[in-house]
């Protein structure tokens, strides 16, 4: 049977960056698509990108308790559906999960047979600083992520591992270490 891995990590950890890179080495392993409320952006995919649906029909999909885990953000709902997990483990895929921690302790109550992985900074002033250097964000939105940073670091320590990002190729070569075990 192959295996659920969840992967959390604060906002600016270069959590997407390191799963990608893991990808490209190991395409046998399946990223999950996730459903969302919000509007398809240019050159996104039904299906591949996200599953995209109406508040109503995510509405509906909560209502049935169709979700892992599901959450809002900037007014948008995401989920992950466990009929699309169940479904990549009965055609013998491993999986991963890019999800908040909060979601991934929700999918371990659920399916306690995932393992969770924590991606770290190498320290939170590099953090701040990779969050800073995008250019991305409003002061109040930085300051807002760098205070929920203190409860997923809390949520970390109930993970089964944690990867520290220094070096994408660090972090790739760690992750090949518990998943390709």
């Amino acid at each position: 049977m192959k295996k659920l891995f969840v992967i959390s990590g604060s906002s600016g950890v270069g959590k997407g960056t390191v799963i990608k890179e893991f990808l490209k080495k190991h395409p046998d392993y399946k990223l999950s698509v996730s459903c969302t409320t919000r509007k398809k952006r240019e050159g996104e995919t039904h299906g591949i990108n996200y599953f995209f649906l109406t508040h109503d029909e995510f509405q509906e999909c909560i209502k049935n308790n169709e979700f892992l885990e599901w959450a809002e953000f900037s007014g948008n709902l995401y989920g992950t559906k466990k009929s699309f997990v169940e479904n990549c483990l009965k055609n013998n895929e491993n999986i991963i999960l890019e999800i908040d921690t909060k979601g991934a302790l929700n999918v371990k109550k659920i399916m306690p047979e995932a393992i969770l992985i924590f991606i770290l900074p190498p320290s939170l002033e590099e953090l701040e600083a990779r969050l800073r250097g995008r250019h991305t964000e409003t002061e109040e939105a930085i300051q807002k992520r760098l205070a929920s940073i203190k409860l997923e670091f809390e949520n970390s320590k109930k993970f089964d591992y944690t990867v520290v990002n220094d070096r994408v190729e660090n972090a790739v070569s760690a992750l090949e270490e518990i998943l390709c075990k």
